[in-house]
């Protein structure tokens, strides 16, 4: 399956997630914890990158990032390539520490920064790392303590952050805790580490009649396609695989049996084309299903999706069989 691009543009407020290869431990120690956070520290201030929240966990890292000036992958990657040849010296270690790319959601900061930051500073408390809201004051690896105006971890935009609650700090701090400690009490446990409909819907319901969503986006259909149409990607098309091969079959002439079965007769390997670029570029129909469906392998699916791409762009009439 094409992988898709992960949209990286300055201004946006990023989730972004850094996991360990295979489950495995990313710090083994406090030592490794102090190493990742300095090198996030300095990168934060040479990159202006603003920080509204951040956790190390043994085998994963959560940071809610808002890059100013230019991509976000830019500081990620001389942050992890960086941390990872210190990690393996130290340890004598070798090899990939982390695991494939990092994950990153592009969120609407204007419906969804302060349940993130919560959801971030609650991390430690809900895997266990520590017992409770009391306890997680005094753990030195997450952006809550900063919040409280303790330690000296200063990678936050602390005061940005509590001007959300209260003008005055004291009250600000009490209206923080009293939000974190709303969140501890929530019986549904929902994964902010996600975009697309059903994370977006969950804490605004009034998101239920739009209709495009994106799994890099967390966000209703509005801000999905401002910002896919900044980025310049298309909207997300919510058609099924059937539905799919039975538009471009009558477009071309064709039956949607004639498609399932491998041929190199012309029309129909446009056809085949076609569906392979609008299914799991635009649909986001997993590349397996659409090679099963077509009688391709995966990495047939995969140029024929590129052949495809190029059809649409010579051909301006295709563009509107998915409106």
């Amino acid at each position: 399956m094409p992988r898709h691009a992960r949209i990286d543009t300055p201004g946006l407020l990023q989730h972004v997630i850094v996991r360990g290869v295979a489950r495995c431990d990313i710090f083994l120690d406090d030592e490794d914890r102090q190493e990742f956070l300095q090198r996030l520290k300095t990168l934060l201030v040479e990159t202006n990158v603003r920080c509204f929240g951040w956790a190390f966990l043994d085998n994963h890292v959560h940071l809610l990032l808002l890059p100013t000036e230019e991509p976000l992958a830019r500081l990620m990657r001389r942050l992890l390539t960086g941390y990872a040849v210190t990690f393996n010296l130290r340890h004598k270690r070798s090899g990939h520490l982390f695991q494939n790319r990092y994950k990153s959601i592009v969120c609407d900061a204007d419906n969804y920064l302060l349940e993130l930051i919560r959801y971030i500073h609650l991390n430690p408390v809900r895997a266990g790392v520590v017992e409770n809201l009391e306890a997680l004051s005094t753990f030195r690896w997450c952006g809550h303590r900063q919040l409280l105006g303790a330690g000296d971890e200063r990678l936050l935009c602390a005061d940005e952050i509590l001007a959300l609650f209260a003008r005055r700090e004291k009250v600000a701090v009490a209206r923080y805790l009293d939000f974190m400690a709303d969140g501890l009490r929530w019986k549904a446990k929902v994964k902010l580490s996600s975009g697309g409909r059903r994370i977006s819907q969950f804490f605004n319901s009034a998101l239920a009649d739009d209709e495009h969503y994106d799994d890099r986006i967390l966000g209703g259909g509005e801000f999905t396609e401002q910002v896919l149409d900044a980025a310049g990607i298309d909207a997300q098309t919510h058609l099924s695989l059937e539905e799919l091969i039975s538009r471009v079959a009558d477009y071309c002439g064709l039956e949607a049996e004639d498609l399932s079965q491998p041929c190199r007769q012309a029309d129909i390997v446009v056809a085949k084309a076609l569906i392979c670029y609008w299914a799991t570029r635009r649909c986001r129909i997993p590349g397996t299903e659409v090679a099963k469906s077509l009688g391709y392998s995966a990495s047939a699916t995969s140029l024929a999706a590129q052949r495809g791409q190029r059809l649409i762009l010579q051909h301006e009439d295709l563009k509107q069989l998915l409106e």
